[in-house]
């Protein structure tokens, strides 16, 4: 991996030297899993390690001269980044200016400009050939654990650094094919067996029962590590990480809880007043852009991938204080929403992500003219906005049973890149009625003509999601495994009246 060797000599002298390093993460799952595993790594190499995270209200997204700030006043000579740093061109240039060399290790779009002397980790670089490019924030991060350790003559705990880069890897929707899959299944694994005091905590709060599953880091895991960088400061989440103290674990995990039922809030008022927004324009434009005052910043993505799930349009949502706005896109299948908006990258404060994920920052008095140029411009295929479901097979209720899920139950852990296999199954009608459950969530069993017996699970998480099974019909979605029956179940995505 170019960059790996200059890296990891620079940070053996430093153990030599006896220098103090900044590690400057991201707030998101992926940097704080990062941050904490190259911590523990670099500390058990004999290196003076102080992590360093954001503030997303404070010091906004990415490696900022804030950071630089801080790490000067810690005393640091080097700053190595996690899952950031890879456009941050200033703050690179205000360490260097500050005799702070930088190690920038990230797994983003990587700008031309940065600073020659930086070392850059990033798989995307030009002139990388490392066979695998779709590494996430943490998975650079083991890479370059495993490679200090190597040239600092120190055996790694692999399998405890698997469990938490599992939790980056999956909750960053990087693909889970390669290395990626490789560091998710093995990572999935061994947490079963973690005695992390923290993760321990983060599950029983999560009321989780192995074995554990991808969508358990990415529904359940990932959304409380996430919430405390969303709404303030992240700290609390990698102290979890790193604590070996079990009634502070407690409290962490608590602490934690608390902020992802405020998240929800916060992510819930977003949605409804986007989407009153959005419901009174008499045409659908091909990219949904709204922003507000009042919405905070820390949700605006999550809410946006739920206004685009919903009207199938690449979606972005800005949180307005003050003279600027800061927002986040998600696109939908199809659509590079990252290279479409990178034509009015200098008319952006700032700018990034990936292809299907965007983040910005605007001037609020240019958010109108830059509206209408984006939806002028935003002119798709049809075939494109038409939301279309792909299965993989097509099958009688009587054949979904305990073997099939147990054969298909072969290719976890799925994620981007590697999605359950959609099924179509049908006729079908519901015997003994439906239980709702939780915020309109609903359950059922159903029977075909035949034989068979399905039990359905129907989530609903928002008006897109809702699912009609009413009479004779046929469903399309996924077979789950029901930790609270014990028994497979399946998990519908849309339903229609049976032919």
């Amino acid at each position: 991996m170019l960059g790996m060797d200059r890296a990891t000599a620079r940070l053996r002298s430093s153990r030599d030297t006896g220098e103090k390093v900044a590690i400057v993460g991201d707030y998101d799952v992926d940097g704080v899993t990062g941050t904490a595993l190259l911590t523990v790594v670099l500390r058990a190499c004999g290196i003076d390690v102080e992590p360093v995270l954001p503030n997303r209200l404070v010091d906004g997204y990415g490696f900022q001269e804030t950071q630089v700030h801080k790490a000067r006043g810690l005393g640091c000579t080097l700053i190595v980044t996690v899952d950031c740093g890879t456009t941050s061109t200033p703050a690179v240039a205000a360490a260097q200016q500050a005799g702070i060399d930088v190690v920038v290790t990230d797994h983003h779009i990587p700008s031309p400009d940065l600073p020659q002397h930086a070392i850059q980790i990033n798989p995307r670089q030009q002139g990388c050939e490392y066979p695998f490019r779709d590494l996430s924030g943490v998975g650079l991060a083991l890479k370059l654990g495993q490679g200090v350790a190597a040239v600092c003559g120190r055996e790694l705990p692999t399998t405890a650094l698997l469990r938490v880069a599992c939790l980056g890897t999956i909750a960053d929707l990087v693909p889970l094919v390669g290395e990626n899959r490789v560091i998710a299944s093995l990572g999935l694994e061994a947490l079963r067996r973690t005695r992390s005091c923290g993760l321990r905590a983060l599950i029983r709060n999560a009321r989780l029962t192995p074995p554990f599953r991808a969508s358990d880091v990415g529904f359940r895991l990932g959304p409380r590590i996430n919430a405390a960088g969303r709404l303030s400061t992240p700290d609390h989440a990698l102290e979890l990480l790193l604590t070996r103290d079990p009634d502070r674990a407690s409290e962490l995990a608590d602490e934690l809880e608390q902020c992802n039922t405020a998240r929800r809030a916060e992510e819930h008022k977003v949605v409804e007043e986007a989407r009153a927004a959005i419901d009174e324009r008499d045409e659908l434009p091909g990219i949904l852009v709204e922003w507000a005052e009042g919405w905070h910043r820390g949700v605006v993505g999550i809410a946006a991938s739920r206004i685009a799930r919903q009207f199938h349009r690449p979606t972005l949502l800005l949180a307005v204080q003050d003279d600027l706005a800061v927002g986040s896109g998600r696109s939908i299948p199809g659509i590079a929403l990252y290279d479409f908006l990178k034509q009015w990258d200098a008319e952006l404060d700032r700018f990034g992500g990936h292809p299907q994920a965007v983040g910005m920052t605007v001037a609020r008095n240019r958010l109108e003219s830059l509206r209408a140029a984006w939806e002028q411009a935003a002119k798709w295929p049809e075939e494109v906005l038409q939301r279309r479901y792909e299965y993989e097979l097509e099958l009688k209720p009587e054949e979904v049973d305990q073997a099939l899920f147990d054969e298909l139950n072969t290719f976890q852990p799925h994620g981007m890149g590697n999605p359950h296999p959609v099924l179509r199954v049908g006729p079908l009608e519901v015997q003994g009625g439906i239980k709702v459950f939780g915020q309109g969530h609903r359950k059922a069993r159903a029977v075909g003509p035949n034989g068979g017996d399905v039990r359905l699970l129907a989530w609903t998480r928002d008006e897109a999601s809702m699912v009609s099974l009413e009479g004779t019909f046929e469903v399309l979605g996924q077979l789950e495994w029901d930790s609270y029956s014990q028994v497979p179940v399946f998990e519908v995505t849309d339903s229609r009246p049976a032919a």
